[in-house]
């Protein structure tokens, strides 16, 4: 069980070096996704605000091979195990079990992915078929998210069968792995006055923190959860561990139940605030990057959108004439979602 007060010696677990050597090792493995500058979107912003144009640019990380920003958390760190691991074990809703079953059919690694029954269903169905073109002896295991704890379930097969555990976002090589995701944003459309990314088990967001505060120290960076699921800004303000169980937003990549025992530190240090959105604002989101960017993004994806036009509303003065950068996490969005995001 993770203490309730943060560890802060862990805060310089995860270092820019840390990140630069993982971009250097990811190279080639994991794609560079698109900078997106979002003029349609400063233009809206602006005739809004009254006010100075911001200069927004999106880190497009739903063009990922596997959707989403894990894979580059996911293959660094597999990439540190060497050669003498027997096999990986995760347990994650989509994304991270994606980006643990695609680098393992890359590298060669045995992979045991456990999911709850729950997940969505586009998520499970591509991890299948990640898992497919894997090693032989890589296969799902479904949980019953209800009656049983994942983390639980994957630590008894992980000891009977000698598989080394990856977690989805509590790992100082998945930190720096997913660190890499801002490094690119800043080297290639920095730098930046406001820094906004999703926060679910916090890995995306302290590696990005990490990332632009020790290239850009007047950086602001945010974090952005639904109010549904604040565990995460909640800890944040009290400086004591906060949870949430099952919590019910559509943005699913966020229903992690709390920080972690690295990422609680790692968030207190680097990150400058936490914004809240409603479940109107994160679908009215969603549809704003498909209408303006024409892109198709999950949910959980478009938060820091979410969280951007949150604080137009709300603090005008914190985003006119500003340099911002979002992550557009992920775009793995169940198809059959859609109409009801119309």
């Amino acid at each position: 069980m993770l203490a309730t007060t943060p560890d802060m010696s862990l805060a310089q677990a995860v270092t820019l070096d840390d990140i630069r050597a993982a971009a250097q090792r990811i190279e080639g493995q994991v794609r560079r996704t698109l900078a997106l500058r979002g003029t349609s979107i400063d233009t809206m912003l602006a005739s809004q605000l009254g006010a100075q144009a911001p200069n927004v640019s999106f880190k497009c990380e739903n063009l990922q091979h596997t959707g989403a920003f894990k894979l580059r958390g996911a293959t660094n760190a597999m990439l540190l195990l060497g050669d003498r691991v027997k096999g990986v074990l995760t347990y994650s809703s989509g994304n991270h079990a994606q980006a643990i079953a695609w680098a393992g059919a890359d590298l060669g690694v045995p992979t045991v992915i456990v999911m709850p029954n729950n997940a969505p269903r586009v998520k499970l169905d591509a991890t299948k078929r990640k898992i497919a073109r894997g090693h032989e002896y890589s296969r799902i295991v479904e949980y019953d998210a209800v009656t049983q704890v994942r983390e639980e379930v994957g630590c008894v097969i992980a000891q009977s069968e000698g598989l080394t555990i990856i977690p989805p976002y509590d790992h100082p090589h998945v930190i720096a792995g997913q660190g890499t995701a801002a490094l690119e944003l800043c080297e290639d459309a920095g730098p930046f006055d406001v820094l906004l990314a999703p926060c679910g088990g916090g890995g995306l967001l302290s590696g990005s923190a990490i990332a632009v505060k020790s290239m850009n120290p007047g950086c602001v960076v945010v974090g952005v959860e639904p109010a549904a699921a604040d565990d995460a800004a909640r800890s944040f303000r009290s400086g004591v561990l906060h949870s949430v169980r099952n919590p019910d937003t559509i943005a699913d990549g966020t229903r992690t139940p709390c920080l972690g025992r690295y990422t609680f530190p790692l968030v207190l240090s680097h990150v400058d605030r936490f914004v809240t959105v409603e479940e109107d604002e994160i679908v009215a989101a969603v549809r704003l990057v498909m209408e303006r960017l024409k892109l198709v993004v999950e949910p959980s994806g478009a938060l820091g959108l979410a969280g951007l036009l949150r604080l137009a509303h709300e603090e005008p003065g914190a985003v006119a004439g500003r340099r911002i950068g979002i992550i557009l996490s992920g775009g793995n969005i169940d198809l059959e979602a859609l109409p009801g995001l119309a």
